[in-house]
Formats: C-alpha cells, structure tokens, sequence
C-alpha cells in the first residue's frame, strides 16, 4: 500500500509528500506489531521514493477517540523512527465527542523531542476546536479547519502566527464538514490573509488525486492560477523539512512554476 500510495503521487506530478499513516489501525488488521508496522512503512517509502523520484516523509496519525497511552506509545516509536523518515505526529478522529486535550502531554513532549505536529480540527467540529489544537497541542498545523471562520478573533491569531491550514476540497465536500462545494470557505480564507494549502485528504476514499482538488479548485470555484501557485509555495513552506530542505523545496517549485507561467 505504502509503495503504490508514492507510485501514484509521483503519477500525478507530486514532487514532496507527507504520507499519512495510521499504525494502530494498520497494526490492527492483521494483529501485527506496532513497531514492525512503522518499520514496514517507513522502509518502503523510503524505497519508493527512491524508485519514483519523489522525497517522502512520514506522519504518524493517533485518534483522539482511543487512549491517551496509545498515543503515547506511537509517538515515542515514532520519535524513535526519525532518522527512517518519520517526521510528523497526528491527532485526528472524532473531534465533535473527544477533546484534543487530554493528548496536549504527549504532543507537547513529542514536539520537543523533535517532531512537528499537525492536528484535525475545525471540520466536523466548531472553530474552538482549532484554539484548542494551537494553544493546548501547540500545532503546527491544522488539518482542514475551515470552521475557522466562525471566530473573528482566531482568524486574526492564526494569521498572526501564519499557521498553514490543510484543506482538502473533495473530502470537506463528501463528509459534510462544508454544506456545498459551492459553500467552501478556501478562498475567504486567502482573502483574509490565511495560510491556506490545498490536500488531497485521502485519494483512495475519495477517488482523486491532488491534480483533481486543483482543477476542482479552479472549475468549481474560479481560483486563479495565482492562488494555486501561492498554496503551491504555502505547502512547501509549511513543510516538515529542515530550514535547508525546506528552502531547496520551495526553489525548486518556484522554478517549475515560472516554466508553466512561461
């Protein structure tokens, strides 16, 4: 799964990716070790992006749903997995029923120890559910979060600390977190000086790719090749590189820009 996942990123013109991954779920389906299964993961992607020519890092999900000492185990194997390419923790789940609290200790810990941290937050729940994710988890960014809107206060705070936001049209769209396509809030929250990205959630649930969600972004909401071109800059800024690696991105993808500008 790991190596078609790189396969058809790299199909699609993807230069970077940040796989997502679940172990406890993965680990689940054939009651395999947790560690054997980031193991096999962080193997592979590594392999892949070789094969495929596309760098790929690593981003452990938990569920807020499950326990808190789960979380604690996969953050502490993944602190182990850095150096195979593991550099993100994720908080996703049921953010309507449980709270990101209870996780701010093993997130704020895991962040010392070196990971970057992105949270879910703002899709099925209110805009509280993004302050949460900032000022307990300390996130780095904010998966989806488009009910940021409800909360002129935090739409300024998150500007203020230019926090990147995750957001993925399709799947906003499928499971209801936006009323209508048509209803997206992704370009008011340009247009108020949001940090906006654009993702393509999960291909394999939803049938796309991340070229779909760009040509959605353009048919169906009239964005300009501009606005795509600055979320292209905006995700790669806001990549879980190094300050180095990071840069080396971004120049990279400024130049394929101005090719298809020119």
């Amino acid at each position: 799964m790991t190596r078609e996942a790189v396969q058809d990123a790299a199909e699609d013109n993807v230069q970077y990716l940040e796989l997502r991954f679940t172990p406890v779920v993965l680990a689940r389906a054939q009651d395999l070790l947790l560690a054997e299964v980031m193991d096999w993961v962080a193997d592979t992607a590594r392999q892949a992006g070789q094969e495929f020519g596309v760098t790929v890092r690593l981003i452990a999900s938990v569920n807020r749903h499950e326990s808190v000492a789960l979380a604690e185990q996969v953050a502490g194997l993944a602190v182990e997995r850095m150096a195979q390419g593991i550099v993100g923790l994720d908080l996703a789940g049921n953010e309507a029923d449980f709270s990101a609290k209870p996780f701010a200790s093993t997130f704020q810990q895991a962040k010392k120890c070196g990971l970057f941290l992105t949270v879910h937050a703002g899709e099925w729940g209110g805009a509280d559910n993004v302050r949460e994710a900032l000022e307990n988890l300390d996130a780095d960014r904010i998966g989806h979060g488009v009910q940021v809107m409800q909360d002129p206060a935090l739409v300024d705070l998150a500007r203020e600390r230019k926090v990147p936001f995750e957001v993925c049209l399709t799947s906003n769209s499928q499971t209801g977190a936006v009323s209508s396509l048509a209803e997206h809030p992704v370009r008011r929250m340009l247009q108020v000086g949001l940090n906006v990205t654009l993702n393509s959630d999960d291909p394999s649930i939803s049938g796309i790719t991340l070229g779909d969600d760009y040509r959605l972004a353009v048919e169906a909401l009239g964005m300009a090749g501009s606005e795509l071109a600055k979320c292209v800059l905006q995700a790669a800024n806001a990549a879980f590189l190094s300050e180095a690696e990071r840069g080396q991105l971004i120049i990279k993808l400024a130049a394929l820009l101005a090719e298809l500008k020119n």
